[in-house]
């Protein structure tokens, strides 16, 4: 079984000649521990074509040490990253497979460097001797790994600090300070990998050639670096790249089911699929409309989960702001028991689809689509003139759901079109986020104001499935011979909180529809 581990760690460059400055000057520090030697053994993993690399994800299979075994790195922030572990086994275990799909594919992991380490480790530890971080100084030898068998070797000293379990990143800082005033520098490189890669590679791009300067390369070279405005195409194109790496890059997390991970590579679908429909002067529907029917069904797919995630967090809520003497009934243990089934549930149908050969294909489509963006003559105008145009046309469609819903009566009939109102107000949000890198702060405000707007249709439509969960678990608990009272409690409070979100609608979109939010995207 695989286990995972926060990693907060810094680099340094070396030498064989660097001399550790007195770390105990850093405050906290009691003593610096020297705990010997250990020789590391590590072949890194990836495709053929780097996939892993291109992510900063690191695959690795270690012999020696306490940790020996399977380690994948998966990027958090900057010089933070989650190492999730499996035991030493000669096949790359499945658990960890799974979480290299998003990238891999179909595709192989192979060999393709290897890494000798000698590892001189040292603890930094405080007044109890507790573990403050870990210092250790690594005499490190990479082989690039071929079909051939061995390749082109490297060889350097770095010096590596990991912040221990619970400790706080503001350590690092004080150490790295006293590293730094005895001459130590960070490292260039983000990983050992990275480093590796970069100098075993070959030769034409560790040193390139240089080429004598003329009169007509120098002139072209200053034509060339003349950059052209970016285009309406450029912005759209950059949006969209950005939500698709959104949506493989949580796919790990979704797979190991952190919070929040669901949701997030729920609204990098829905952000896509978005752009592909504002945007449809500027990319070509023949192939954006069949990748927009894919990506809902995804979303869909994903909305199980999601919405059980944010309906059992309501219900939660609800039942703890109720006084004990209104908690009539096992109401604790039942919304446990029925949230339990149904998140199992989802969960496995959400596997199920990332595991699935429709998921995949997929994200080869959207590959595709990066590789060839299907650009129309409207692609190649100024920001200022295309995009505006796009982001109100999402606006008007939105103006005319909220006229409608607010013209029905109480009911189903006034859910339904309240509904339909949020996810035109999500799209005109999302319209104006994409626009936001070229229109600045008028579309930011556009955005908000959309926001606001979807918030309280979004309140109002969780109040709905709410009321039908609270009605599924009254029958639960009146067929199981308990009263059915805080459930009839509950459900009516979510009717009457679902009664001041329509009475709210009307100012909130009158703030959102004044003309200066409107003409201030015209420029």
């Amino acid at each position: 079984m695989a286990d995972s581990k926060r990693e907060i760690e810094r680099k340094y460059e070396a030498t064989p000649d660097t001399r550790l400055p007195d770390l105990t000057r850093v405050a906290g520090v009691s003593d610096v521990t020297h705990h010997g030697v250990t020789e590391l053994d590590a072949v890194y993993y990836d495709t053929a074509d780097f996939r892993l690399a291109a992510g900063s994800l690191t695959l690795r299979r270690r012999t020696g040490g306490a940790d020996e075994g399977w380690h994948l790195k998966l990027p958090v922030a900057p010089g933070i990253r989650d190492e999730i572990r499996a035991p030493l086994a000669d096949a790359l275990p499945d658990g960890l497979a799974g979480l290299l799909r998003s990238r891999v594919r179909q595709a192989d992991v192979v060999p393709v460097v290897r890494l000798l380490s000698a590892r001189d480790v040292h603890h930094l530890v405080d007044a109890d001797g507790a573990l403050l971080a870990e210092l250790s100084v690594d005499e490190v030898l990479a082989e690039r790994l071929t079909e051939e068998g061995r390749g082109t070797t490297a060889a350097w000293t770095e010096i590596e600090v990991e912040l221990a379990d619970d400790g706080d990143p503001a350590f690092l800082d004080a150490v790295e300070r006293r590293l730094r005033k005895a001459g130590v520098r960070p490292s260039a490189s983000a990983s050992k990998l990275a480093r590796a890669l970069t100098e075993t590679g070959p030769s034409e791009k560790r040193h390139p050639a240089r080429k004598p300067k003329t009169a007509k390369t120098a002139k072209t070279a200053k034509k060339e670096s003349k950059q052209q405005p970016p285009t309406a195409g450029d912005h759209v194109l950059a949006y969209v790249r950005a939500q698709i790496e959104a949506v493989v890059a949580h796919d790990p997390a979704v797979r190991r089911d952190l919070p929040d991970s669901v949701h997030q590579m729920r609204v990098a679908t829905r952000r896509l699929r978005s752009a592909f429909r504002t945007y449809r002067k500027i990319l070509d529907r023949t192939v954006t409309d069949p990748l927009g029917d894919e990506l809902k069904w995804l979303a869909a797919e994903l909305g199980a989960d999601r919405d059980q995630e944010v309906l059992e967090a309501r219900l939660r809520a609800r039942t703890d702001d109720l006084p004990r003497t209104l908690l009539l009934g096992p109401v604790g243990s039942r919304l446990r028991i029925w949230s339990v089934a149904r998140h199992t549930s989802t969960r496995r149908r959400v596997a199920a689809v990332l595991d699935g050969k429709r998921y995949l294909a997929l994200l080869d489509s959207l590959d595709a689509f990066l590789a060839d963006p299907p650009l129309l003559p409207a692609a190649a105008r100024e920001p200022g003139e295309a995009l505006p145009r796009a982001v109100l046309k999402d606006y008007k469609r939105l103006a005319t759901r909220v006229g409608h819903a607010l013209e029905q009566p109480p009911g189903e009939g006034r859910d339904l079109a309240m509904h339909e109102a949020r996810k035109a107000a999500k799209r005109a949000r999302y319209a104006g986020e994409a626009a936001r890198p070229a229109l600045g702060k008028p579309a930011r405000r556009f955005a908000k104001r959309m926001q606001a707007v979807q918030k309280v249709l979004g309140d109002h439509q969780d109040s709905v499935l709410a009321r039908d969960a609270l009605g599924t678990l009254a029958v639960q608990a009146h067929a199981a011979g308990e009263t059915a009272f805080t459930w009839g409690l509950l459900y009516g409070q979510e009717q009457a909180s679902a009664a001041d979100r329509e009475r709210e609608l009307p100012d909130v979109w009158a703030r959102a529809s004044e003309p200066a939010v409107r003409s201030a995207l015209k420029g």
